[in-house]
Order: C-alpha cells, then structure tokens, then sequence
C-alpha cells in the first residue's frame, strides 16, 4: 500500500490529519504514534521535527516531505533514509513570510516602537523620519522567500540588496554573493533581514563580526537585525552583547536556539527586542495539504518533483 503517515511534533497533528481526510485523495492516511498500522504499508511520510529514529522503521518509505519551509531538523537525523525529501514551498507561506519581513521593517523604520513608549507615557510628539528611499536593507537569502521579500521592499522604495552564497542576478536590485561580498554587503544594510537555511556553513553566522559591519551611520542612525530563517544562524551572546555595546540597535527575532524560547531569556524583558514564536510563515494546513498530494502524484508519474532538497548543501 501507498500510505501517508503524519509525524509530527510542535503542533496539532489532528488539524493535519483532518485536512488530509477532508480532500478526495482515497489515500490510506496514518497518524503517529497511535495510528501507524503496518510499517510496510507506508510510502510517504509529512511531517514536521520527528523523534531521530523513527522514519528509518518504514522501510518502503519512498519520499519523505516536510511540512515547513525548513529541514534542518531531518538533516541532521544520521538514520534518514536515503529517499528524496522535499521542502513545502507554497503561495501561502510565502506570502505570509513576506508580510512578516514588510511588518517587521516598517515597524523599524516608522519607529513604532518608540511610538508605543510614547503611548504609555502620555507624550504627543512626532518623531523625526527619513523617506523610505533613504534607507538600505540587506536580504540574505535569495530563495523564493527572499525574492519575494525583496519584491515587496523595493515597492515601497527601499535601497534593497540581496547576499547569497553562490552569484545570482536579478534586475533592479543589487546583488552580492559569498565570502567576498559579504562585507560589502553588510556595510551598506541598515536593517539586515536574514532568511538563510540552516547548513554547517550559516550556522552561527550571525555573530559579533558580522554584526559590527553593519551601517550604523544611515538614515535610521543605527544598525538593525530581523532573523526570520533558522535560530542556529545566531549566536545569542553576541547579539545580546551587540545590543548592549549599541553595535545593534534593534533586533527582531522569530526563532531561537532553543524552542519555546526559555522563560529565563535575557531576549523577552531586553528593551530593544521583539520576539516573535516563530510565528512568521506558519504552515496551515488547508493550504498546504494539497500542494503535498499534488507532489505525490508527480512522483507516481514519474515526474520531476518541486523542491528537492540536495542533502549535501543542506537545502
């Protein structure tokens, strides 16, 4: 048999297996731990940070597909069998991606923080503020999330520029690649978004040297950092400590070493953050429960599937 088995952990498996059941796909749905059946029925497993280990039991499992934009979680399973695994890449989570990385920098730039401040201290003044078109922000990452990002920055009139590790092109906005334009890139970002896979080579990338290179001196008179891709790209120390050395003046942080961020994190009380629960490009699963299905039925064709992750760079 060809079945489906959910694995995961974090959020509401239900609400995965009700969509599942809900569209007209006739597939034999499973649901771990409680309602795997017979290993060797399984063919296809969704899922989302399962216990290391497990996936190796089902020794028919023919695509393995994550149900968030990220992998690190399966990659660094030394058991995962050696079966494409495929990454979601969807219209929906893209879209809320974007408006995460739009929220967050405008918040930055139209200083709402210091708004809300006033606001509890009853003071009606307006602040000064630079037009959008002064102010330069660095993407780093030019996937599909990192293209759109940048598509809905350079609307409002952003300075956009893009890094990535390998050379990549793109009309209107500036582009910088690998080790050698990094520091190019990084001296003219006021606000640097970053939205890079996990890999051996971004891990805890975004350290004190990194961040001591960004502009300080532009339009919005400090350096600000927004982290939406994974939390081991950070070293917390440093950002912490370029917060409190003002080599950073603001930090936006979706995701953490260790998650739920530990109630003793320095981050949640330090004035000059925002926290966010990993929250910035949820998977509902009523979007993207057909997009798996539809790369099902590539498979059984024998079609090309989307996004299939190369296991040696790790995305």
């Amino acid at each position: 048999m060809n079945a489906i088995l959910l694995a995961i952990t974090g959020w509401d498996p239900l609400e995965w297996d009700a969509r599942f059941r809900a569209l007209p796909s006739g597939r034999d749905i499973r649901l771990w731990p409680d309602r795997i059946g017979h290993a060797a029925d399984i063919a296809y497993a969704c899922v989302w940070k399962p216990p290391h280990g497990l996936l190796a039991q089902f020794s028919n499992l023919q695509v393995i597909f994550s149900l968030g934009a990220g992998v690190d979680a399966l990659t660094g399973d030394a058991t995962l069998p050696a079966v494409p695994l495929v990454r979601i890449v969807d219209a929906d989570l893209t879209m809320r991606m974007t408006e995460y990385v739009v929220l967050q920098v405008l918040t930055i730039h139209r200083q709402q923080r210091r708004y809300n401040a006033q606001q509890r201290q009853r003071v009606w003044r307006e602040l000064p503020q630079p037009a959008a078109c002064e102010v330069a922000v660095g993407v780093m990452g030019l996937g599909v999330l990192g293209a759109a990002a940048v598509a809905a920055l350079s609307r409002l009139g952003f300075q956009v520029a893009r890094w990535s590790r390998t050379a990549k092109r793109i009309d209107g906005v500036a582009t910088f690649h690998g080790s050698d334009g990094l520091d190019a890139f990084l001296a003219r970002s006021e606000i640097l978004v970053c939205l890079l896979p996990s890999t051996p080579a971004t891990d805890g990338l975004l350290d004190h040297a990194l961040l001591r290179k960004l502009r300080r001196d532009g339009a919005l008179g400090g350096a600000y950092l927004i982290n939406a891709g994974r939390g081991r790209l950070q070293v917390e120390a440093d950002i912490l400590a370029a917060l409190d050395d003002e080599k950073l003046a603001g930090a936006t942080l979706d995701v953490f070493a260790t998650e739920p961020l530990p109630e003793t994190s320095p981050f949640w009380t330090h004035p000059k953050v925002t926290v966010t629960p990993h929250a910035a490009a949820a998977s509902v699963p009523s979007a993207l429960v057909a997009n798996v299905l539809r790369q099902i039925g590539h498979f059984e064709r024998g079609e090309p599937m989307d996004n299939v992750i190369d296991r040696v760079a790790g995305y």
